[in-house]
């Protein structure tokens, strides 16, 4: 377990909650926000990475313009594992970046993938599916392990896992990806025993590379070249910088994972509560789910409650 890293994703822009997550005018991304005062989501996600890792072997991206939101939250992390994005071409770039970073400084490297805006009412059961996909890193780096969530009912605004056979190390091949799949197709993938995709991920690091080799393998010599020239002045990241702009706007999901059936694996993860918290409807689920009246209280001055805009809001309906 000692090439094992933990992998926080905390550079998206949300946009799909501001109606949430907009105070005094100014859109907060909801990884910064809290469900219900507290830590923030961004938070959660670090201690859940620390269930798995050691501290100084969790890292985490994000985006440059986020920086008056995240500098002072991740104080407490090593410089050297906060990796800041110049801009956002989508989560497939938003990847690679960190995972080049991890790659230089342990070629070796297995990593479990978080996104930092999710909501998990039971910890301790996504804690040990996360467990048993880290220990199956010690033994396979040819796959990549996606955690597979029980869906509760057909949403086209997730993606689809559809379990095929057991492989001869007995674990659950995929037999179909669906990102975001029209609601027909939702309902049918359902009903052949498909799971959320959660986009909590576990693989090598080379396998994970392997797959941006097969399919943009320039993008991936280009980053390469980026990282390499920024590791002696990682503050400045000037290569990454200029590389940037030019670079496809790509989603992980849709134009990498989609058609790589072959190189993926999947563990359904028993009922934990979870949430992606993408779109006001699902936090108001979550919400509701918490307590009869769907609210919450306890403000903090410098942390965004979303329970507490959601009171508001309907409120004000």
């Amino acid at each position: 377990m000692n090439n094992t890293w933990a992998l926080v994703l905390a550079a998206g822009e949300g946009s799909r909650l501001r109606a949430l997550t907009t105070h005094r005018g100014v859109a907060v991304p909801k990884q910064f926000c809290s469900l219900v005062g507290g830590p923030s989501l961004l938070e959660e996600a670090i201690l859940r990475a620390e269930a798995i890792v050691p501290r100084q072997r969790v890292c985490t991206v994000v985006a440059e313009q986020h920086r008056v939101w995240w500098e002072e939250a991740l104080r407490f992390m090593p410089r050297r594992n906060v990796i800041v994005q110049p801009q956002n071409r989508g989560t497939a770039v938003g990847l690679l970046l960190p995972l080049l970073h991890i790659a230089q400084r342990d070629p070796q490297a297995r990593v479990v993938i978080l996104p930092s805006d999710h909501y998990v009412r039971d910890e301790a059961v996504l804690a040990r599916s996360l467990r048993q996909a880290a220990s199956r890193l010690a033994f396979d780096t040819k796959n990549l392990w996606l955690l597979g969530i029980s869906p509760e009912e057909a949403d086209p605004e997730l993606g689809y896992i559809v379990p095929g056979n057991r492989d001869e190390a007995g674990a659950l091949s995929v037999a179909q990806f669906v990102e975001k799949p029209p609601m027909t197709l939702a309902r049918l993938m359902i009903e052949r025993g498909g799971l959320w995709n959660a986009f909590i991920l576990a693989g090598a690091v080379s396998a994970i590379l392997r797959l941006f080799y097969l399919r943009y393998p320039q993008l991936l010599n280009d980053m390469r070249a980026a990282v390499h020239l920024d590791a002696s002045s990682p503050d400045e990241a000037v290569a990454a910088t200029d590389l940037y702009p030019r670079l496809p706007e790509l989603d992980f999901s849709r134009h990498v994972l989609e058609g790589s059936e072959t190189a993926l694996r999947v563990l359904p993860v028993p009922a934990c509560g979870w949430s992606d918290l993408g779109t006001p409807r699902r936090v108001s689920e979550a919400l509701r789910r918490l307590s009869p009246n769907g609210t919450a209280s306890q403000e903090t001055a410098s942390i965004l409650n979303l329970a507490a805009q959601h009171a508001r809001l309907q409120l004000a309906v």
